[in-house]
Formats: structure tokens, sequence, C-alpha cells
């Protein structure tokens, strides 16, 4: 059996596990990466990549001042529970030194939203920008071979055979004649596009979450940290109580690595666990994970093998979710679609349950539209439009313009109907209530009030609406044959729950003392918001400043 000898063994290749890996190597320390998937990056390399880390000096910088004492508010009237209290204020105290450290010692680099609004402004301490912060945009070519190793977004959120596109890019793309600076905003990517695709198998120009995961695998391999890909770990080894290293397998062969610092756990979670999924989620058989494949609770595993408990205590959710539409590609291959922004707050879409009727505000956040989905035992709900609804804003895998529908309507991904009776029938709902909520909701989208669910009066729901669109940007009429619908069920995409921790990030057994040696972070550790979804980011945010406390905490502590 090979052996090896590290300072710090960390077990995961996504966002949090590079973080960490990052970390130890500016700290001097020696580093072993391992993930269990052929390619690096995880869940957040297919996601928005946007990191909610409130009080940072980029938004200072920006003109977004963000006192933290706000961002305190915000998430004491957010958070009902006195659980993850020590937690959630060392993340807001540590939040803008990570991101600071991360620009002085690397090319992670974040740029401040102006807008980007908190998801619930009824709240004191609400902000509409600054505590948002996305990765700066990253050219693929710089990882050299590394780029192929790199988990590329979901095929479908990619346009034009693998162009990659950010929210910004959406307005120019669909208009791309609306102004001389959107006619060569968008003549800049497709020339870009078609030169990378002469030598690539999709775009370079990376944004969002792939550009994040590419930084810090760009960082790492420039500090001379080469991750491990494929790489099974069977178990933690204990000495006197503490952790000091794995047993692991990688190229069919069987190693022993002894982490003198010892060993972080960052394996994404339990998406595609099915036995921590049936003990967790509610109606495990009707959800759909957006989570990568490989996070299949391996984290937990190791970490309860040694004595760890896992934290269930306070989460109003043991997920965090989004509606999610779901296609069966040519291959077989199920296509899952978010539905997080692009259409739910735009005018002109309901969602009706089974009865036909209203149960949200539709251009609320995703994960609060799947909580009223559960609430309401609407699974699945049904997102309903009409033809100049269609055209102008598409509905989850149906682009905006599209003109061949007949694929989609073929293999019942959308629904097509030449009346709302029709379309009822299709989808099982009852006619008469469907008939009647399209009706009051026109009535509403005339006066520009939902008198119901409140649709546009939120900062969320106008940022996400249409802003020429009036006089409510999320209120429109359903009026213009045929009419269309795709249904949507609860998605995971990432986990509440996970391995109990301190404040640095030291796994903890039942009884609250620390296991030596033993670090969680990302999805492997308890989300510090118990399953609330305070904005954009919460996940993400969290993930690089436990990562980074992980290991400033191992680096201090003796061999």
């Amino acid at each position: 059996m090979d052996t090896d000898e590290v300072d710090l063994l960390v077990i995961g290749g996504g966002v949090a596990g590079l973080t960490a890996a990052l970390v130890a190597a500016i700290e001097g320390l020696s580093v072993m990466v391992c993930e269990k998937t052929g390619q690096l990056g995880g869940t957040a390399a297919s996601s928005a990549g946007t990191v909610w880390v409130p009080g940072s000096s980029q938004s200072q910088r920006a003109g977004l001042a963000d006192p933290l004492e706000g961002a305190r508010r915000y998430l004491a009237a957010e958070i009902d529970t006195d659980s993850g209290a020590e937690l959630r204020e060392a993340f807001l105290a540590t939040g803008p030194r990570v991101l600071d450290y991360l620009e002085r010692h690397s090319d992670v680099v974040f740029a401040p939203a102006a807008r980007h609004p908190d998801y619930h402004d009824r709240h004191a301490g609400a902000a509409i920008g600054g505590r948002a912060l996305v990765a700066r945009p990253f050219d693929g070519r710089l990882l050299g071979a590394d780029f192929a190793r790199l988990r590329p977004p979901m095929r479908h959120m990619m346009v034009l055979g693998g162009l990659s596109v950010s929210k910004d890019d959406v307005a120019p793309l669909l208009r791309p004649f609306a102004s001389w600076r959107a006619l060569r905003h968008v003549l800049a990517l497709l020339a870009r596009h078609a030169r990378d695709r002469l030598s690539h198998p999709r775009g370079t120009r990376l944004v969002m979450g792939n550009a994040l995961i590419a930084r810090l695998l760009h960082s790492l391999r420039q500090r001379g940290v080469d991750p491990l890909t494929g790489v099974d770990v069977r178990a933690l080894h204990q000495e006197g109580g503490a952790v000091t290293g794995a047993t692991l397998t990688h190229g069919g062969r069987e190693r022993r690595v002894r982490a003198r610092l010892g060993v972080v756990l960052a394996c994404g979670g339990f998406g595609h666990a099915p036995d921590w999924r049936q003990r967790l989620l509610p109606q495990p058989a009707h959800t759909h994970s957006l989570m990568a494949e490989g996070n299949t609770g391996d984290g937990l595993r190791l970490a309860q093998a040694v004595g760890a408990a896992v934290d269930e205590a306070g989460h109003r959710a043991p997920a965090f979710w989004a509606p999610v539409s779901v296609r069966q590609g040519a291959d077989g291959a199920p296509q899952r679609f978010p539905h997080f922004a692009l259409d739910r707050a735009k005018p002109g879409l309901i969602a009706v349950d089974a009865r036909g009727r209203r149960f949200v505000n539709e251009g609320d956040s995703y994960h609060d539209f799947v909580l009223a989905m559960q609430g309401a035992s609407a699974v699945p709900a049904h997102l309903i439009c009409d033809a100049r609804f269609l055209r102008r804003y598409g509905l989850g895998l149906v682009r905006p313009g599209a003109w061949r529908l007949g694929p989609f309507v073929r293999d019942g991904y959308l629904r097509r109907a030449p009346t709302l009776a029709a379309l009822a029938a299709q989808l099982g709902v009852d006619a008469e209530g469907l008939q009647a909520t399209v009706a009051r909701h026109n009535r509403f989208a005339a006066t520009g009030v939902d008198g119901d669910f409140g649709k546009g009066t939120s900062e969320l729901n106008r940022f996400n609406g249409d802003p020429d669109h009036g006089p409510n940007p999320c209120l429109g009429p359903i009026a213009t044959a045929p009419f269309y619908a795709v249904s949507v069920w609860p998605g995971d995409a990432g986990m509440s729950v996970g391995l109990s921790t301190d404040a640095d990030a030291r796994v903890l057994r039942p009884d609250g003392q620390a296991i030596n040696g033993l670090y969680a972070c990302g999805a492997d550790m308890g989300s510090i918001m118990r399953g609330r979804y305070p904005g954009p980011g919460v996940t993400l945010g969290p993930a690089l400043v436990f990562a980074w406390r992980a290991v400033r905490h191992a680096a201090a502590a003796p061999a």
C-alpha cells in the first residue's frame, strides 16, 4: 500500500474543497485534494456562482456601503431560532476578511452587484444591492489541459452549443438591435465563441459558477497543487480520538494518507444519496436533485463512522429548493431546468395547483415558491402562460422567440391547447377553476395590483420582472391563444441539514465536543441559515468563509 503524508487532506473538489485547499497552499501547508468524480467544481460549477457576503470592501469601493449591523438585523428577522447563532456571527465577522484575503493572494476576485436584492425586503436590514457578489469572468484558456477537468454548466443552460451566458448577457442576446451597445456586445460574444469552438468543446469565456471554480483551480495550479480526481475515500483514520488521515483508492491502487493537521470534508452533501433523501426530504419520490451527481453523502458517512453528529436542529427545511421542470433528453437522460428567475416573475404567467387555483406569488424566491408548493400540496404545480408570453420570455427549456415548439409539445414537456379548458384537460387540472383563475388574474393585470398574492410588490419581484412593462412589471394578461403550460416539481439545489460543527468548522460529536482533526464545510456542514433563504448566494458565501476558518484553525493547531 502506498503511503503519503501531508499537512492537510481535503476530500471534495467543489467550491468549499478547492477554497480550503487554496487557503492551505497560501498558508504554506502541503495539501492533497481528492475528488470522487472525473471533473472538478461540484454543484457550484453549474450554478449562478453568487456569494452572499455582507459588508465587503469590494462593495464599499463600488459605492455600496453595507454596514454589518444591517445584515445582523436582517438575519435576526429571517431566522427565528437561536440554533446556529454563533456560527452566523462568525460568518458575518469573517466574510469580508475572506474576500480580501482571496483577492490579495490569488486570482479569486469578486465583483458586487449594484442591484441584486435580498429576498425578503419586508424585514428590517434588507439590502437591494452590495451583499451579492459574483466571480469576475475568467478566460478558460488559461487553464490549459485543466479546462477539460472543469465541470461544465448544464448543457441546456448554455446556448449555441456551449456558450455560457450571464444575466447581463441575456437582454442583449434577446434584443441585439435595441442599441449599438447591445449589438457590439453580442457580436463580441459570437466572435469569441466561434474562435473557441475551433479548438475547444465549448466556449472558454467563463462566467458565474464556472468562473468561480476556474479561478480557484487556476490559483491552486499556480501554487503547485494538482487536485486528484477519480478518488474513492474508504475510511478516516483515528489516533487517540483525533482524525489523522484516510485510506483511499486512486488509479486502481490503495493509498494511505497521513494528514498531520487534519482532514476537511467538503463532499457536497447528500443530494444523490437515496437513504439520506428518504430519511430527511419530504416526498422524496417527487423531488429532483440539481446537485452534482457525485454528491452521495460521503462526507456524512465518513464522519458518522468516527462519531460525528448530524445537525437537524432548527432547520425550517432540510434542503434549499427550486422549482424544476423535467424533459427526457434524446439520450434518455432527464434534462432538469431550474426555474430560478427567467420566467416566473415575468408579466403574464401564473402557477396553479390541481384545482386550477393560484397558491403563491409566482415572483417570490425559488425556495419560497417550493415551500408554498409543499404547503399547498401543489406537487406538481403548473406554470400557465399564453402565446405572447412564450414568444417574448420563453418558458423553462423553451427559449424566448423559439419557433420550433413541436419537439417540446410531442415529448410532453410543453403543453399547448387552443383554449384554457383544453389545456386543463391535458394537465388533469379542474377546467372551471383554471378559467376562473385566469379571468381573475387578468383583472389584476389591468389594474396592476395583484389582490391575492401581491405579485410585483417586492424588490425581488420587480428585479426579475420586465421593467419595460407597466403598470406592474410582473403582471400581464393571459389572453392570446394558444395557451401553454409546463409542470414543475420540487428540486433541491443545496442542503441545509449536514454535520454539526462549531464556528471553526470543527465537526462535533453528539455531546457537543469537537472531533480533533476533522472539519466540514460547504454542503457537508449544517447550514448556518437553518433552512431559510435570505438572499442570493447564501450557500456559497458560507462555503468560502468556513473553508477559510477551518484551514486557519488547523494551521494554528499543533501537529
